[in-house]
């Protein structure tokens, strides 16, 4: 692959979201030093700060945006004061949803991996955990979230469907990674319920023929809520709809000991998204706390889908390496914490001064003061 060109649209969001921006920012920028590349960033509204600004969640500006661009970077959305309004009628998670549908956004893919540096930050035991890596496909553009809905004074409703060809799409693409890893496809659905779940079984059903190399297996979804816990090593790749792949994607995140370390990419048929798996956590705001490893490493599988796989080698090892060192935030490391300015500086010489194999050249003895 030779030098690329790329525009990215970032939309930094509410928050943390554009602390932990600026570090992949970062990040990218000594990616592009090192191996010539060059990324144009251009920041745009969304969320509650664009509420604020413009009274829309997703302005047209910063839509159209994202419709010209290589690729998009999201940091967090949401604020406290429309969480705790019910009767709020414009709310940032509806920007979130009107991009997912514009964009055409139908997948959501979210690595999990248990770091063996890590293990003691996990509430589950270290035996249960150590070696589990798993990849969570969700659908992300149909279902009860995005069903007709209505409320009367004494009721309310959220319809959930589904069709057949929003089930193949994504279906395929988590058939085609399975292939590339340990061949194993666990379908999590609620067959003996819903009968949108017997139509994702049947669907299921018929493309697995096509992969005769992929064994495929099917879990309720409380079922499978369990066996998150009590073995998640079982797992390679997990296939499911919207709103059970929403919960349990961030069950799955105590395997790894914090939201803080998930990555995730969006992707559809026009332009792909790349966020942090995390909230907005308005709590930390400004604080210099907020851990950026997630949307680093969303921009390394955003490396990834543009076919740049040393690049995103680069980053995950350096991402690796502070594990290692424990140049991480206070979430943890609670005894000797770094800032979020400083785990992405100390991440992005990293990148920019690592071999693929052997020692950084910025090393603790060297000391995080001469990098900053």
């Amino acid at each position: 692959m030779g030098v690329l060109n790329k525009k990215i649209a970032v939309l930094p969001g509410d928050g943390i979201g554009p602390e932990v921006c600026n570090e992949a920012i970062r990040v990218l920028e000594a990616v592009a030093e090192r191996f010539g590349h060059k990324f144009a960033f251009d920041k745009y509204l969304m969320g509650a700060c664009a509420i604020d600004e413009t009274g829309d969640p997703l302005p047209d500006e910063t839509l159209q945006a994202c419709l010209e661009a290589d690729a998009i970077l999201l940091g967090a959305i949401g604020d406290p004061k429309y969480d705790n309004d019910p009767s709020a009628k414009v709310r940032p998670e509806q920007g979130l949803l009107r991009l997912r549908k514009s964009l055409g956004l139908f997948a959501n893919i979210r690595p999990v991996t248990a770091y063996n540096v890590l293990l003691e930050h996990s509430p589950l035991k270290n035996d249960r955990i150590a070696g589990a890596d798993m990849l969570i496909f969700r659908e992300l553009t149909g279902g009860v979230y995005f069903g007709e809905k209505g409320r009367t004074a004494d009721t309310a409703y959220d319809n959930c469907t589904y069709s057949r060809e929003e089930i193949e799409r994504i279906a395929h693409l988590a058939f085609q990674a399975a292939a590339t890893r340990r061949k194993k496809l666990t379908l999590v659905d609620k067959a003996n319920v819903l009968e949108t779940s017997r139509l994702w079984r049947e669907v299921v059903q018929g493309i697995a023929k096509g992969y005769p190399d992929v064994a495929v297996d099917y879990l309720f979804v409380d079922n499978a809520a369990m066996q998150l816990i009590l073995n998640p090593k079982q797992f390679d790749v997990i296939l499911t709809e919207n709103m059970f792949g929403d919960i349990l994607s961030d069950e799955a995140s105590v395997i790894a000991g914090s939201l803080g370390l998930l990555p995730s990419a969006s992707v559809g048929n026009v332009v792909s998204l790349f966020e942090p798996i995390h909230g907005s956590y308005p709590q930390a705001k400004g604080k210099g706390i907020a851990n950026p490893i997630a949307a680093i490493l969303s921009v390394a599988m955003m490396l990834e889908h543009f076919d740049l796989q040393q690049e995103a080698t680069v980053v995950k090892d350096a991402v690796q390496y502070a594990l290692e060192k424990k140049v991480l935030t206070p979430e943890l490391n609670a005894h000797s914490p770094y800032t979020t300015e400083q785990v992405g500086t100390f991440i992005s010489y990293c990148v920019l001064d690592g071999a693929e194999t052997g020692p950084y050249k910025y090393n603790m003895e060297v000391g995080l003061s001469t990098i900053i």
